[in-house]
């Protein structure tokens, strides 16, 4: 069996795209391989800045010659349909065969296709491989047709046994397929030729080409680590700038140079920032004090000053890129201990979206829920309202137009510097926490209430204007905005009327949007809603106290509620995919959003796995089936009957012992769940649900509920009506599967 071992040598291929090109490489070749009857033992992808490299080994030498039998026509068909099958099956009439079927005599014919040798089917494959590759980007050159990330300029295709080397035979545009390669661009030019993978790792390793990325990235951080560790000094971790810069380099040498004494007392952040995407560096701190006083660059190449010059001009350029950054920072500096509020009365003219207004809209809104929030979170009011004003506020600062990614950070510093409370300031870099499933969750009272009002004036402001995430597509980041509210809630054990604030922020929103109501107005419904504490009441109350009031302002109420509800289930939806990670199934969940209190997130959490819990047990698993039984069972007698039997079982009319013991533990039960679900103490209130397990059981097989006596059967009907309303006191049980 052959080993197959392709090489696309081309200009430079941008780093970023390097890992993924090798493996489309490695799958469009292998899928087309395996289509056409070659299979192979292994398949291993390689990228440098030049070169995409394939390795297959242990492909067949051809693929294999099939035999299809094909049913045909009936014998005595029309000539027409005859001839159309043999020119269909490629063969002729004297190949066919005749055979008795149930539906008579029809012909078969036996289709042989021949296999064909390896080479003939990997030039075909390569050649549609390298023509419909799918690039983010490609250029055409020359006078060809052929397009590629950057100018192909060879292509190495062999096919290696124990007879040896042989070239594939394949040309495309200008290029012919050969058995050569090329070696380092300076330290090592011209061409060589291989004749197995082995031997081709091997000489570009002599030619200064180190083939496999993974190890160009060891090496570069082993020799890093190493450098700063003889120092004193430690590298800050970076595996995303490590994949990139081993993606730069096909023979990596490592430096280490000093930054300049005036730039150590710039922000560690800045310099880590600056170094790492202007030019690739990677920082080095001293452990003690945390301070970036090194760095770290990879150059491409060994020259006989040890890298000296290199070291010398890749300084001189950072010199000049932290100098920018050195006067950002200061001018920075100077506006945020003067008076911030330039910056803020900059952010009135930056929309942030045409129908949700201003960033400075959008930063009043934030700064009133976060006072309203306040009481629930722990947080003073006024730092809140104070956090919230100044926390995008460095969003107008050069040094965050420069690197938007410090956003936040910046912030934080420049509100220390100008006096602030260190909770207000730690917020403005908290509040955009969680970005995702593994970001840290802020606990801080303030930094928690800033982010659950930023995060929830997203939400409703969207909602408002009907931008809701549709299939896969959600280019505002409402599901993670979302993910962040779920996960400050639950980590932070916040018991948070969702509902409430949702409509407070709506009416706000829909305020602005609709009618441009005076603030007064706005108020007015707003301290309805919050006296009453659920939207309807607050309509209602308001419907009465202002019969003259403003149309306007009524139907700003009325159309609030669906909106409300509407995010309310998408959270609901957000929060099963969260607790799907702990093992909590969908529809357990679906049985607890039932329940009053559904807005509250951590309560429906606690509900639902206690109730998890409580399935996850032998007793709850069968209480379960005796509960359907039950439900099913009074389903139908109320269907049929037409009458709802919920007026009270009466324990007088119980015939057997096992009735009897029923009644007695539905009204332990009852008496139970009352205290546990007052205290929310749902371990006991779903243990007391599922003791009653034993007695539904010895119920259902001792008793016929439809009697024929019809006064047995309208109690038994009650008890199962009991049994539905006494469980449901805890979930939904109708809604768990099975």
């Amino acid at each position: 069996m052959p080993d197959l071992l392709i090489e696309l040598f081309s200009e430079e291929i941008p780093a970023r795209m390097q890992a993924r090109a090798a493996e489309d490489l490695k799958k469009k070749i292998t899928d087309g391989l395996v289509e056409a009857g070659l299979t192979y033992a292994a398949a291993a992808a390689f990228s440098t800045p030049r070169r995409l490299t394939l390795a297959i080994e242990g492909l067949l030498d051809a693929s294999p010659t099939l035999r299809e039998e094909r049913k045909g026509p009936k014998v005595g068909a029309p000539d027409k349909a005859i001839e159309g099958f043999l020119r269909g099956a490629g063969v002729t009439r004297d190949q066919l065969e005749e055979r008795e079927t149930p539906k008579g005599t029809v012909y078969f014919a036996t289709v042989e296709k021949p296999g064909r040798p390896a080479a003939e089917i990997v030039a075909g494959v390569l050649e549609a491989t390298i023509r419909t590759f799918p690039w983010p980007k490609s250029m055409r050159w020359g006078a060809g047709s052929l397009r590629w990330v950057r100018p192909l300029q060879s292509i190495l295709c062999i096919l290696t046994d124990e007879a040896g080397a042989e070239v594939v035979p394949l040309t495309i545009d200008e290029l012919t397929a050969g058995n050569s390669t090329e070696g380092h661009r300076f330290m090592a030019p011209g061409r060589f030729a291989v004749s197995s993978f082995d031997d081709y790792a091997a000489r570009l390793k002599r030619a200064h080409v180190i083939l496999s990325a993974t190890e160009r990235a060891d090496h570069i951080w082993a020799d890093a680590t190493n450098m700063a560790f003889a120092a004193g000094l430690e590298v800050v971790e970076d595996k995303g700038l490590l994949a990139e810069v081993a993606g730069l380099v096909e023979w990596p040498v490592v430096l280490m140079g000093a930054i300049g004494a005036e730039f150590l007392d710039l922000p560690a952040e800045v310099l880590r920032t600056s170094m790492k995407e202007h030019q690739k560096f990677f920082s080095v701190r001293d452990p003690g004090t945390g301070r970036i006083t090194r760095f770290v660059t990879v150059a491409n190449r060994e020259t006989a000053d040890q890298g000296a010059t290199i070291l010398a001009g890749n300084q001189k350029v950072l010199s000049a890129r932290l100098a920018d950054a050195k006067f950002f920072w200061e001018n920075d500096l100077r506006v945020a201990r003067s008076d911030m509020s330039v910056w803020s009365a900059a952010l009135e003219n930056v929309t942030f979206h045409n129908k949700l207004g201003s960033q400075g809209d959008r930063i009043r809104r934030i700064a009133a829920l976060a006072r309203d929030l306040a009481p629930v979170t722990g947080a003073d009011g006024a730092q809140a309202g104070q956090a919230a004003d100044l926390a995008k506020a460095d969003l107008s600062s050069e040094m965050v137009y420069e690197f938007p990614e410090l956003q936040g950070l910046m912030g934080r510093y420049y509100i220390e510097a100008a006096g602030h409370p260190a909770e207000v300031a730690a917020a403005a870099q908290e509040h955009y926490s969680p970005l995702g499933p593994s970001d840290d969750v802020p606990t801080a009272p303030v930094s928690v209430t800033v982010a659950l009002a930023d995060k929830l004036d997203t939400l409703t402001g969207f909602w408002a204007i009907d931008e809701k995430p549709t299939g896969s597509k959600d280019p505002f980041a409402l599901r993670r905005a979302a993910l962040g509210v779920i996960r400050l809630v639950l980590t932070n054990d916040l018991r948070l009327p969702l509902d409430r604030y949702i409509d407070t922020q709506l009416v706000r929103i829909e305020g602005a949007i609709d009618e441009a109501l005076p603030d007064g107005d706005v108020d007015q419904l707003l301290n309805e809603i919050a006296d009453h504490g659920v939207f309807g009441a607050a309509l209602a109350a308001l419907r009465e106290k202002l019969s003259d009031a403003p149309a306007a302002l009524l139907n700003l109420a009325d159309k609030v509620p669906d909106t409300s509800q509407d995010l309310l289930a998408f959270f609901h939806d957000r929060l099963k995919v969260y607790l799907r990670d702990e093992g909590i199934r969908h529809d357990v969940i679906d049985a607890c959003i039932t329940m009053p209190g559904n807005d509250d997130l951590t309560l429906l959490a606690k509900r639902a796995r206690a109730l998890e819990a409580a399935l996850g047990t032998e007793d709850g698993e069968n209480l379960l089936q005796g509960f359907k039984r039950a439900n099913n069972i009074l389903t139908q007698a109320e269907e049929k009957d037409g009458v709802e039997y919920s007026f009270g079982a009466d324990v007088k009319f119980a015939e057997t012992d096992s009735e009897k013991a029923l009644f007695a533990a539905l009204a332990e039960a009852d008496a139970r769940l009352a205290p546990a679900l007052a205290a929310e103490d749902f371990a006991t209130a779903m243990a007391a649900m599922a003791d009653l397990r034993g007695p539904v059981d010895a119920f259902f097989e001792d008793v016929q509920v439809n009697a024929q006596n019809e006064t047995l059967r309208r109690n038994r009907l009650n008890l199962l009506h009991q049994i539905r309303s006494t469980c449901g006191q805890v979930a939904d049980l109708t809604r768990i599967a099975g």
